[in-house]
C-alpha cells in the first residue's frame, strides 16, 4: 500500500519548470542522502512551471522509511499545494476524546500540500500535510485548464493501474466450478486473501477521494468497478429526471419514492407498516461460540485502555477479538435456519480466527506482564483463559469439519 512519509520529511524541493517532467529531492529525518525524484508528468496548475521548496518544522525519525529506495523514478500523481483538507482546531488530546465519544470535532478547511507519485521500485508514495512551510517560485510556464484536466485524468489512470497491481484479481474463469464441486480450504484461503487485498485497497482509495465532489465515480473507476460506474450513471440520470419533474411544477407526493444508493424503489414494493409490526421478520439467536466471542470483545473494551493507539497491546487485543467475533458471525449465524456455507470457506475463516486469537492472547500477555493492579491482573488472566477456550472450540470445530 501507500508510503505516507510526511512525518519523517525534514525538507525538500519539487521542480516542474520543464513541461512534461517533474524532478525533486526530499531529505528524510535520520537519512543523509535525499530521495531523488524523476517523474513523467506535471503538477496541478498551482505548481506547474514552478519550483516548490518545503520544510517540516517538526520532523520525526521513522525506521520503516529506511526501506524507501533513493531512486524514486516513475510517474507523477496528484501534486498540488492547494488541496482542501479538514484540519481539526482542537488539541490532539481533545481530538481523541471527542472521537472516542462520537462527538463533532471542530475543524476548519485549509489548503494542504499533497505530493503523490508512483515509484518504479516502491509503488505509491504520498506526502499530505498542512503544517509545512512552503516557498513557491514564479511560474516559468503556465498550464491552462484543459491541460490540468488532462493531467488529472492521467493521474486517475495511474491510480487505477496501481490498484490493479495491489488487488491482483484472478481471471473469473479461474473461480469457476462445475456446480457440484466445492472449493477446498486452500482455494477459499486464496479467495479470502484476495478479499483482504480488496478491502485494504478500497480503504486507501476512500482516504484519497472521500472529500471530492465526484468521489463515488472516482472510487469506482480506480477500483475497477466498471459495473458500478454504469449504475452510478443510471442513478444520476434518474435523479436528474426526477429533479426536472419537480422543477416543472408537478406536485410531489410524500412517500412516492424511497431513495436508495442504487436508484429509486417504488413505494408499493416497500410496506412500512408490516416492517414496523415485525411481520415475517424472525430474529435468530447467535451461535453460542460467536456469542462467546462477541461477549469477550465487549469485555476487552471495558477493561482495557480507551483510545489506544494502533500497535499498542490494548489496540491489538481489541481489534483481533472484534475480527474473531465478526468473522464467526459471518460463517455461523443462521446455520440452524438452513443457511450452510461451504465447508472449505468455513475452514479457511476458522483458521484466520485462530491466527487472530493467537495475536490477541499475545497482546493480553503483554498487558499482564506490566499490570500492577491485582483486580485488573485477575480480569486480564480470566480474559486470557476465555480466549484459550474459544481457540480450543475453533480447533475442535475445524477437526470435526475436516
Amino acid at each position: 500500500m501507500a508510503w505516507r512519509i510526511e512525518d519523517t520529511v525534514a525538507h525538500g524541493e519539487i521542480d516542474n519548470t520543464v513541461e512534461g517532467h517533474t524532478t525533486g529531492r526530499i531529505w528524510l529525518e535520520g537519512r543523509d542522502e535525499p530521495l531523488i525524484l524523476s517523474l513523467n508528468g506535471d503538477c496541478w496548475r498551482d505548481l506547474a512551471g514552478t519550483r516548490l521548496q518545503f520544510e517540516n518544522p517538526s520532523p520525526k525519525s521513522v525506521p520503516t522509511t529506511e526501506a524507501l529506495d533513493m531512486d524514486q523514478s516513475g510517474i507523477i500523481g496528484d501534486m498540488t499545494a492547494s488541496k482542501r483538507n479538514k484540519v481539526p482546531t482542537v488539541s490532539e488530546e481533545e481530538f481523541h476524546h471527542l472521537y472516542q465519544n462520537r462527538q463533532d470535532i471542530p475543524h476548519e478547511w485549509q489548503n494542504a500540500l499533497y505530493l503523490e507519485w508512483f515509484s518504479d521500485i516502491n509503488g505509491r508514495v504520498v506526502i499530505e500535510t498542512a503544517k509545512f512551510h512552503l516557498i513557491i517560485s514564479p511560474h516559468e510556464w503556465e498550464m491552462d485548464e484543459d491541460a490540468e484536466d488532462a493531467q488529472k485524468l492521467a493521474n486517475l489512470n495511474s491510480m487505477r493501474d496501481f490498484m490493479t497491481q495491489v488487488i491482483r484479481r484472478k481471471n473469473p474463469e479461474e473461480h469457476e466450478t462445475d456446480g457440484a464441486e466445492q472449493l477446498d480450504e486452500f482455494e477459499w484461503e486464496e479467495r479470502l486473501k484476495e478479499s483482504d487485498r480488496l478491502t485494504d485497497a478500497y480503504q486507501e482509495v476512500l482516504e484519497k477521494y472521500m472529500e471530492d465532489a465526484d468521489s463515488e465515480q472516482k472510487e469506482a473507476f480506480v477500483m475497477g468497478w466498471d459495473g458500478l460506474l454504469d449504475a452510478l450513471a443510471e442513478r444520476d440520470e434518474e435523479e436528474g429526471d426526477v429533479e426536472n419533474f419537480l422543477l416543472e411544477g408537478s406536485e410531489r407526493v410524500t412517500g412516492e419514492f424511497v431513495h436508495f444508493n442504487e436508484g429509486y424503489l417504488d413505494s408499493d414494493e416497500f410496506d412500512d407498516e408490516s416492517y414496523e409490526d415485525g411481520e415475517d421478520v424472525e430474529e435468530e439467536e447467535n451461535h453460542p461460540l460467536q456469542a462467546q466471542a462477541q461477549e469477550l470483545a465487549m469485555r476487552a473494551m471495558d477493561i482495557t485502555e480507551r483510545g489506544s493507539e494502533p500497535g499498542t497491546p490494548s489496540y491489538i487485543l481489541i481489534t483481533n477479538l472484534l475480527q474473531v467475533s465478526g468473522k464467526l458471525a459471518g460463517v455461523l449465524y443462521g446455520r440452524e435456519s438452513g443457511y450452510q456455507p461451504e465447508t472449505g470457506f468455513i475452514l479457511a475463516v476458522l483458521k484466520r480466527c485462530i491466527n487472530w486469537i493467537n495475536e490477541a492472547v499475545g497482546a493480553c500477555q503483554q498487558l499482564l506482564d506490566v499490570e500492577q493492579d491485582a483486580d485488573q491482573k485477575a480480569a486480564l488472566a480470566h480474559m486470557r483463559s476465555s480466549m484459550f477456550e474459544i481457540r480450543d472450540s475453533i480447533v475442535e470445530m475445524r477437526r470435526e469439519l475436516k
